[in-house]
This record gives C-alpha cells, structure tokens and sequence, in this order.
C-alpha cells in the first residue's frame, strides 16, 4: 500500500472532524445512561428482569442486524446522509424513551436509539477513510476515545441529574448532543450540494460486500472483532457476580472493580491505534490482548482472591482488538467503498455472535453451578485470536486479497 500524503488535520475538513467526534459521542452517551436510573424509573412503572435482560442483549442484537442493513443503506443515500438519518432516529429514540410510559415502549425506543448506534458504528470508519486516509491513526485514537470517555461519562452524571430533575430528563438530555452532532452533517451535504458533481458521494456496490464472504483477511478481522467483544459484554454482564462469588468481594467492592475493567479501554484506545499506523504493530498488539486474556482467566481459574484486581486490570486490557480493528478497518482497504463493506461484515457477524455470549455464559453457570467451565470458554475464545493474527498482520487490503486469489477487484 502506498501512503496517502499528508496534510494539516483541520484543512478543508474541519467539518468533518467535528462532525465525527460528536458522532461517536453521541452514539455511545445513548447507549449508557439507561442502566443507572432503573430504580427509578421502577417508581413510575414497574421494569421486569425480562425486560431488563432484553435491553442488555438488544445492543449486540441491533448492531449485528444493521451492520448488514447499513452497506445497502449507504448506497442508496451515501455517507453522509445516512450518518444524519442516525443521528435523526437517535434523537427520536431518546426523547421517546425519556417519555416512556412502560416498560415495552422503554424497550422499543431504546431498540431505536440502538439501531441507530449500530448504523453509526459501521460509518464512523469508512467516514475516517473518506476524510482522513492520511490519518486513520490519529482519528481512529480521536474517535474511540470519545466514545470511551462517552461510555463512562453518562453513568457518573445519570442519577445525580435523575435526583434533580427526574430520569426523564436523565435519559432525554442526551438528545440534545444528537442534535449538536447533525449540525456538521447537514452542512456538508449543503456544502456538497454547492459544490456540484464532483463532490457526489460514490455509491457502494453490494458485491463488494460479498465479496468478503471469501477473504481470509475479512475473516481474521471478524474474529478479533468477535474475541473483543465477546470478553467486553461477557464481563460487563457477569464480572461483578464472578467477583463476588469466586474472589469473596463485596457487591460494591465488585462494581468498582468493573468500572476498573471499563476503564482499561481509556489508554488503550489512544494508544493502539497509533501503534498500528507509525509502528506498524499489529501483531504485537494481538500478542498483548491474547497473552492478557489468558493470564487474567487463568488467575480468575486458579487464585480469584489473590488479585483480584489484577485478573481484572490484565482482563480490559484484552479488549484492546475492539480499537486494533476499528483502524485496520480503514488500513486494510483502498477506497470509503471497500470500508463501508468491511465495516458492516466485520461488525454485523461480530455482533451476531457476541450477543449469544452473555446469555450463553449464564445458562452454562447455571447449569454448572461453577465459574470453571465458562471460563474455560472464554479462555479458548481469547485463543482463537492467534490464528487471526496471523492473517490480519499482513498489511495488504482486502482488494489485494482478492485480486491475488480471484483476479481483477
């Protein structure tokens, strides 16, 4: 791959840069101000464990149905149309959802807020591509990092403001930063619009995304995708309860070493994707989150009490792959085109299989009544990344994947 030149971050493309970070805010802040305010929400109506459960399994559920609505979409509207769709569902989503009446509408809008997150999530890197394929790494850092700090931000403020002002407001204020995000979309497409043909979004082809159906290299991406996955929700569902029942902690002892497990993917998201891009260190970085993983289970198997903090420290450092394949989404194409079909069958087969784990661990801890075998499972999850690794560290795209097995792109 020959590099792309490069030229000033903000130059012709401030827009786009903003418009990109308040994307990835907003598509995150959604996402995480629910679970807080639940008792609260119980004053007005009751919300059952059902219901609840489903809430939890809907985000993977959603990204992995619209990860492979979102190529077609994509093409019938283009980038950035699309991205101000989302962000419109987005901020109908949240204001439906501060005026629940129910627990079904509270499902079926925050089911909207997360269908479009999951639209957002297959364009954030291809809308990088388009604007930034001379700095994939450091928009890949900027990006994810907000998302993190997105992630974490909501839960500090959700019940405060809840306390305040009700959890109507809680849940409903996060569409105003949905609003804020458009503002850039609408003026790009107004600015394209102007500037005539030439700035015309290029369409997707739909072959291209079945094109992925038969590289090696969209696979592996896949299965690093999945292994990221697979740990984040997996301990984001059972973590503290393997803590306290494995490790002797508290309740609120194991919910602190949870935040301390989120909050892993702080440093991590602004380190990795620069280590990809200057360093080109791939292969090193699957070695760090497999040899983690491995270590952090092995300890959480054989001494959970030891240090707990530690299994835990070591644990969301292995999710690292999640930041690792946003930018090689970006670096294992040529064209926004190839971006927007890796994207969405990356994501949406990723998803698809990360939604069965929370259920799937938890039905395997109750019918065991031990954390040994689904630890087990997760151990060989996260080994399941070796060979991937292999295969994603060969910096060539996806088109030359296919042109050396298959001829002509």
């Amino acid at each position: 791959m020959s590099p792309t030149p490069s030229r000033p971050l903000w130059q012709g493309r401030a827009l786009a840069l903003i418009g990109i970070v308040l994307f990835a805010f907003s598509l995150r802040s959604a996402v995480a101000s629910l679970s807080p305010v639940y008792a609260l929400i119980a004053v007005d109506f009751p919300v059952p464990p059902a219901i609840i459960g489903l809430i939890g399994t809907a985000p993977p559920a959603c990204y992995a149905i619209f990860g492979i609505l979102t190529p077609q979409l994509e093409r019938r509207f283009g980038l950035e149309r699309l991205a101000l769709a989302a962000m419109v569902v987005a901020v109908g989503g949240m204001v439906w959802r501060g005026l629940a009446t129910d627990s079904i509408t509270l499902l079926v809008a925050t089911s909207v807020i997360f269908a479009a997150v999951g639209v957002g999530n297959i364009l954030l890197p291809p809308l990088v591509k388009k604007y930034f394929a001379d700095r994939i790494g450091l928009m890949t850092t900027i990006y994810s990092t907000t998302m993190a700090v997105a992630s974490f931000t909501p839960p500090l403020v959700a019940v405060p403001v809840a306390d305040a002002a009700g959890w109507r407001i809680s849940l409903g204020m996060w569409a105003v930063f949905a609003v804020v995000a458009m503002i850039p979309w609408i003026a790009l497409l107004v600015h394209a619009r102007a500037a005539g043909p030439d700035e015309e979004i290029e369409s997707a082809n739909p072959r291209v995304f079945r094109r992925m159906w038969r590289l090696p290299l969209a696979w592996a991406l896949t299965v690093g995708f999945t292994v990221s996955g697979a740990i984040a929700y997996t301990c984001f569902a059972w973590l503290p309860t393997l803590l306290v029942d494995t490790a002797g902690v508290t309740p609120a002892a194991a919910g602190a070493l949870l935040s301390l497990f989120a909050a892993m993917g702080l440093p991590v998201s602004l380190f990795v994707p620069i280590l990809v891009v200057r360093y080109n260190a791939t292969l090193v970085l699957f070695g760090i989150s497999v040899a983690a993983g491995l270590i952090a289970i092995a300890g959480l198997l054989f001494a959970p009490a030891a240090a707990a903090w530690l299994w835990v420290m070591l644990l969301g450092i292995a999710p690292l792959l999640f930041p690792l394949t946003l930018v090689l989404l970006g670096l294992r194409v040529r064209t926004h085109e190839a971006s927007v079909a890796l994207s969405g069958f990356v994501q949406s087969i990723g998803y698809g299989i990360v939604a069965l784990f929370p259920i799937g661990i938890g039905l395997l801890h109750g019918a065991t009544d031990s954390w040994t075998l689904p630890l087990i499972v997760m151990a060989a999850v996260v080994t399941a990344a070796i060979p991937a690794a292999a295969v994603a560290a060969r910096t060539r795209t996806v088109e030359d994947d296919w042109e050396r097995r298959y001829g002509p792109w």
